[in-house]
């Protein structure tokens, strides 16, 4: 078969032509730019006027916004712009944590079956919906999407500028699944880090004032 046949025959992705414009993925030029790390682009579309929290309308990134594509990407230089800009560094998308629902599903029912290991069906099954749903309804903020990526630099600048964690890495109100997101514990590890620096030099603080 020719080469031009399957370069003309080829799917390509449709670009946006406008800075609200968007491609097939719900993106805009904002989204694109953070993406690529291109800290030009993404000051061009700001100093426009686009809106820093704009979300993706794409079936399989609703509600993205252009942070949590920098943070996928580990592109501090763009993230650190974003957030000067008013970025939310919490943003959480809508398509639930992000992962396929089999392996959600897989997740909750090993929860509820081992928290209900002594009850009744019936609770049990009411248990496995509890989880289920927690999963759902657990959104993904830049931060698990850093997690996700295991990019240890994003994770770090994102805690480092507040990004929030429940206490409890196991709390699916607020967290993916850790087996589908196994670098949310780097994030609890510079939690953790941070929180002991900042004691100690509390503490060093108090000694040498008196």
């Amino acid at each position: 078969m020719p080469q031009d046949y399957l370069v003309s025959n080829r799917r390509s992705r449709r670009v946006p032509r406008s800075a609200e414009d968007r491609d097939d993925r719900g993106w805009t030029q904002l989204h694109i730019g953070a993406h690529r790390g291109d800290i030009k682009e993404v000051k061009k579309h700001l100093d426009e006027g686009m809106d820093v929290n704009v979300a993706a309308l794409g079936r399989k990134s609703d509600g993205v916004t252009p942070l949590h594509l920098a943070a996928k990407g580990g592109h501090l230089k763009v993230m650190d712009e974003l957030l000067d800009r008013g970025a939310n560094i919490d943003a959480r998308t809508k398509g639930a944590c992000g992962c396929k629902c089999i392996y959600c599903l897989e997740y909750t029912y090993y929860q509820a079956v081992r928290s209900a290991a002594t009850a009744t069906a019936t609770a049990t099954a009411k248990l496995l919906l509890r989880y289920f749903l927690s999963c759902l309804l657990n959104l993904g903020t830049p931060l698990h999407t850093a997690a996700k990526e295991r990019n240890k630099k994003a994770v770090k600048f994102l805690i480092e500028n507040g990004a929030f964690l429940p206490d409890n890495i196991d709390d699916t109100r607020f967290n993916p699944p850790v087996h589908y997101c196994s670098g949310l514990e780097w994030a609890y590890e510079e939690m953790k880090r941070l929180q002991q620096d900042s004691s100690s030099s509390g503490e060093a603080s108090y000694s040498s004032e008196d």
